[in-house]
């Protein structure tokens, strides 16, 4: 039986991320990171209520998967949930692809089942359609709670909806990128419609890659794959928005500009799934949660990266 979207995201404010556990090509793990960081990332992340993880197949080439499978043993909590990824690869066309990927996840997680397995990407040849029948497939055998997808724009969305739907089933989330530099699923109606069909918004990268933190400066930019993408130039055009993130967190108490910028995220109803390389980045994700920013705070920060996010 398909479990119900809001039973996994239930008093859920705040996720983790692991796309850096393993990560040597975007995140330069074993660089400024160990093995240790992670294991008391995880432990602090119990310690404080943290249920819901993120992860993937492709993270690390699997490593994110045995971290988490490795840590989970060393939690007696109550349960948590789990959610990882299938990549539908041009060349995993057979019936039987996705079925042999999750094992494969699972055996890695030591699992025996996963809480939310997700679709990564809507790459073709494969349709959404077939993609939602072998999702469909794997849950009836019990090796899947809900299902999920990543990166599906509205028209994939509703296809996969429908499909899932159809065989009495739901599609419990979309994880899209989504923070204050990158708000297009407010804009296209994708956002809308997930809201109307209950369907969780799951938001990746809530702090632009550390972007939002307000580390980052057109003088201090960020190296390698993120420097590329977040150079000098937009650096530069997007100061006006750090400054406001830092100027609201001082009305609460000194929270942080990411920590603002992750609590956006919630006010807006999606649940924000940002990383952690080591306790205290945790710490600070941590303490976006239990509060809330004012309708005034969320209108100025809506209005000022629409006014960033405007090149020319």
């Amino acid at each position: 039986m398909a479990v119900k979207p809001q039973q996994i995201f239930d008093d859920v404010e705040i996720g983790l991320g692991t796309w850096a556990w393993g990560d040597r090509l975007v995140w330069n793990y074993g660089q400024g990171y160990t093995d240790q960081d992670i294991e008391a990332v995880f432990k602090l992340a119990i310690e404080n209520g943290v249920r819901f993880f993120d992860t993937a197949e492709i993270y690390g080439q699997g490593k994110s998967e045995s971290f988490l499978g490795q840590l989970m043993k060393t939690t007696a909590t109550p349960p948590v949930t789990l959610a990882t990824k299938f990549m539908p690869y041009p060349w995993r066309l057979g019936p039987g692809s996705l079925r042999k990927a999750l094992l494969a996840s699972l055996k890695r997680l030591e699992l025996p089942k996963v809480q939310l397995y997700q679709i990564h990407w809507p790459m073709p040849p494969v349709p959404v359609r077939t993609l939602m029948e072998r999702m469909l497939e794997v849950q009836q055998e019990g090796l899947v709670e809900a299902i999920g997808v990543s990166n599906y724009d509205l028209a994939h969305t509703l296809e996969a909806h429908k499909v899932l739907s159809n065989a009495g089933s739901r599609l419990a989330s979309n994880q899209m990128e989504y923070h204050l530099l990158e708000r297009r699923i407010e804009k296209n109606g994708l956002m809308q419609q997930c809201n109307e069909l209950g369907i969780k918004i799951i938001a990746y990268s809530p702090l632009a890659m550390g972007i939002l933190s307000g580390k980052y400066t057109p003088e201090n930019p960020p190296s390698g794959v993120r420097g590329n993408q977040y150079n000098r130039a937009y650096l530069t055009r997007i100061q006006p928005l750090i400054k406001i993130l830092k100027k609201i967190g001082m009305n609460h108490d000194g929270k942080t500009a990411a920590q603002v910028a992750l609590n956006w995220v919630i006010c807006k109803g999606a649940l924000p799934i940002p990383g952690a390389k080591n306790a205290n980045q945790l710490e600070q994700n941590i303490g976006a949660t239990g509060w809330r920013l004012t309708d005034e705070e969320i209108n100025l920060l809506d209005e000022t990266s629409d006014s960033v996010s405007k090149k020319g």
